[in-house]
C-alpha cells in the first residue's frame, strides 16, 4: 500500500484509465495511483455500445473527437488492434424521402468543420463498401499492411434499390442512407486492459479501494483517506468517477455542474442471423411505430397503463454485431426517455424496454419479427451518461489547487477517452493544451445561474 504518490486518479473507469496511461506512459509521470472500488471499467465504461464517430456539428466537440480517433487508431497500431477497432461506419437511415434534405444539411455542417467530403449517390455504382474490419493507418505511423482506404466524410446513398441490394435484410421502403465513414467500434475491456498493462510498466498501480475523504487544507490537496483506513499523501487529484463525479466532487466542497440520464441496451443472441456479423452500425432516424399485431394493437391501445405502446417513439434507435464470448450477438439501442435523475445502483430499467427496443427494431429489420415469441427476453444493461448542461465535458483544474477533472463525458466516453486522457495530462503536467481545451473548463460554468444551467439541458449537442 503506498503512503505517497505524485497523482491520483478517483475512478478506474476509461476515463481514469485513459489518464493514468496518458499521465504515466505518454508523459512519463511515475507513482500514479488509480483507485476503484470496483474492477476497472465495471460501472458503465463497458455498458455501452463501445462506438466511436468523429460525426459533432459541434467544432470544439469535432476537434476532441477527431483528436481522440487520431490516439486511438495509434494505439490499435501499436498494439496489433489487440481492442479489435474497426471502420466500419455508422449508416443512418430513413424510409422517409422528405428527409434527405435534412440528411444531406446534417452532412454538410460536419463536412464544413473539416470531417471531410460529402459524396452524394443518386445510384449504387460510385458508392465503394467498407471492409469490415478494415483500420486506416495513422498519420506518420508507416506500416507494410495494407488495409481500409482512408475514406473520411460521408456517402449519401439515394438509390434504395441499391440500398437494398447491399442490406438485404433491411425494411423494403428504405429510401436513403447517410454511411459516415470516421466511425465503428471496439472492445473496450481490451483496451483497457492493454492501457492497465502499459501503466504499471510504468511504475503507476491501481489499488481496489474507495476514496472516503480529501485531505484540502488551505484550498490545496495535500492527500487522500481510504476507506480501509489508509493514506496517501498527494499535492494532486484528478477525478474520473464517471456518474459518481457529484459525489467526488463534494469531498472537495464543489458543486458540479452535471446530471444523469439512464440509457440502456438490449443484449440479444442472434441464432437466425438476422444481422449479418459484418453489418456497420444502423441508425433509424425516423420516428418509429412498434411492430403488433392488430389484435395486439387493439388490446393495448384500451389500457391506460399501455397506450403509449401503440403510439410513436423518437427517431434514433440504433443496432450492432458483436461477436463476444463465443456467441454472435447484436446490442439493439434506443434512448426513448431522457429524463434526468439520480444516479442510484443497481440499475432499474422499465420492465418493456427489451421488447419496446425488439418491436422498434422490427420496424427497421423484418426478420426481428422472429425473436418476438423467443421464451428469454434479451437481456438488458446499461448506465448513465453523466452530462454537463451543454453536453461538452468538464476537462481540467478544478477551484482547489492540485485537483483536476474529467468527466461528464456523457454518451461519448469510450470514442473520447483518449482525448480526455491527453488534455487532463497536460493540464496537470502544464503542458501545451489543444486549442479545445477552453471549450471544456469547469470554470465556464463560472456566473451562470441554476435556471440558465437548467435552460441549456434541451442541447443535445451530437447526441444521436
Amino acid at each position: 500500500m503506498p503512503t505517497k504518490a505524485e497523482i491520483v486518479i478517483c475512478g478506474a473507469g476509461i476515463a481514469g484509465v485513459a489518464a493514468a496511461y496518458h499521465l504515466a506512459v505518454r508523459r512519463g509521470v511515475r507513482n500514479v495511483v488509480l483507485v476503484d472500488e470496483r474492477p476497472p471499467l465495471s460501472l458503465t465504461s463497458a455498458a455501452g455500445t463501445e462506438a466511436y464517430r468523429n460525426w459533432w456539428p459541434d467544432l470544439p466537440m469535432f476537434r476532441f473527437v477527431d483528436r481522440s480517433i487520431d490516439l486511438m487508431e495509434e494505439l490499435a497500431w501499436e498494439s496489433g488492434n489487440a481492442f479489435l477497432m474497426n471502420r466500419r461506419g455508422y449508416v443512418f437511415l430513413t424510409g422517409n424521402p422528405d428527409r434527405v434534405p435534412e440528411l444531406k444539411k446534417e452532412a454538410e455542417e460536419v463536412s464544413n468543420l473539416g470531417g471531410g467530403a460529402l459524396r452524394v449517390h443518386r445510384e449504387g455504382g460510385s458508392y465503394v463498401p467498407s471492409r469490415p474490419e478494415g483500420l486506416a493507418r495513422p498519420k506518420g505511423l508507416a506500416r507494410p499492411e495494407e488495409l481500409e482506404p482512408d475514406l473520411a466524410g460521408a456517402d449519401l446513398l439515394l438509390d434504395g434499390d441499391a440500398i437494398m441490394e447491399l442490406f438485404p435484410f433491411l425494411t423494403n421502403d428504405t429510401a436513403a442512407m447517410l454511411h459516415v465513414r470516421r466511425c465503428g467500434w471496439l472492445d473496450l475491456p481490451s483496451l483497457g486492459r492493454w492501457m492497465i498493462d502499459r501503466i504499471a510498466s510504468s511504475g503507476g498501480m491501481l489499488l481496489q479501494d474507495r476514496i472516503s475523504k480529501v485531505d484540502a487544507r488551505n484550498n490545496r490537496v495535500r492527500g487522500v483517506t481510504l476507506a480501509s483506513g489508509s493514506h496517501i499523501e498527494t499535492g494532486r487529484l484528478v477525478l474520473a468517477a464517471g456518474p459518481l463525479i457529484p459525489e467526488a466532487g463534494r469531498m472537495l466542497g464543489l458543486d458540479i455542474p452535471v446530471f444523469m440520464e439512464l440509457h440502456g441496451k438490449i443484449i440479444a443472441e442472434d441464432h437466425a442471423c438476422v444481422l449479418p456479423p459484418d453489418a456497420p452500425m444502423l441508425i433509424w432516424t425516423d420516428p418509429v411505430e412498434l411492430v403488433w399485431s392488430e389484435e395486439e394493437k387493439r388490446r393495448l391501445s384500451a389500457g391506460a397503463d399501455t397506450r403509449y405502446l401503440t403510439e410513436p417513439f423518437p427517431a434514433g434507435l440504433h443496432i450492432r454485431p458483436r461477436f463476444r464470448d463465443g456467441k454472435q450477438t447484436f446490442l439493439g439501442i434506443w434512448t426513448y426517455d431522457v429524463t434526468p435523475r439520480e444516479a442510484v445502483f443497481p440499475l432499474e430499467f422499465d420492465p418493456a424496454y427489451p421488447v419496446i427496443v425488439l418491436r422498434g427494431l422490427a420496424r427497421m429489420i423484418p426478420g426481428m419479427r422472429g425473436y418476438f415469441e423467443a421464451a428469454d427476453a434479451p437481456a438488458v444493461d446499461g448506465g448513465y451518461y453523466c452530462k454537463a448542461p451543454d453536453n461538452r465535458p468538464l476537462i481540467g483544474p478544478l477551484p482547489v489547487e492540485g485537483a483536476y477533472i474529467v468527466g461528464a463525458l456523457s454518451g461519448y466516453g469510450a470514442m473520447g477517452s483518449q482525448a480526455a486522457g491527453e488534455l487532463v495530462a497536460a493540464h496537470v503536467t502544464g503542458g501545451a493544451l489543444p486549442d479545445y481545451a477552453q471549450a471544456f473548463l469547469f470554470s465556464r460554468f463560472d456566473g451562470v445561474s441554476d435556471a440558465d444551467m437548467l435552460g441549456m439541458r434541451d442541447a443535445t449537442r451530437g447526441q444521436l
